[in-house]
């Protein structure tokens, strides 16, 4: 066994003991620098970090391979990529980069495997008369047109 698939090993099988918890992401160096980017459905604590490293690096053999190791969340600056994660932050507001470029601002209403749910709300033009009026829509993007979705962050 390779060491890349060796790693994706270790990693999915301490996952399948915590499954509040789920892998957003591995990179694996030409150096051997492993990085593993763990969510968890009611968040990521960093025992939850350590027992993920100790589950890895217990398990490989530094005399085989010389690898560094970091295991951790990802950022507030960290795209969301799983419906897992979209359905994390149910309720919060999401900025949305659509493959066409066009960029949608709103809150997380509903998620499923296929798409999410945004509530978009703005300003328009009356259709009739002078003056604007208030709009909100819901709004479905499938995941296959998100280019990029990042949380927005409120003060």
């Amino acid at each position: 066994m390779d060491f890349r698939a060796k790693v994706e090993q270790l990693v999915h099988e301490f996952l399948e003991t915590r499954k509040d918890l789920y892998l957003v992401d591995l990179k694996i160096s030409a150096g051997d620098d492993i990085t593993v980017i763990l969510d968890g459905d009611e968040g990521l604590s960093l025992q939850d970090c350590l027992d993920a490293s100790r589950a890895v690096e217990f398990n490989l053999d530094r005399e085989e391979h010389d690898f560094s190791l970091q295991v951790m969340s990802p950022g507030l600056s960290e795209p969301l990529k799983l419906p897992r994660q979209f359905k994390k932050n149910m309720g919060r507001e999401i900025e949305v980069l659509l493959n066409s470029d066009e960029k949608i601002q709103g809150e997380v209403v509903a998620v499923d495997d296929e798409k999410v749910t945004v509530v978009l709300r703005y300003r328009r033009p009356k259709l009739i008369g002078k003056g604007k009026e208030d709009v909100v829509e819901n709004k479905e993007i499938p995941y296959t047109e998100i280019k990029k979705a990042l949380v927005v962050i409120k003060f």
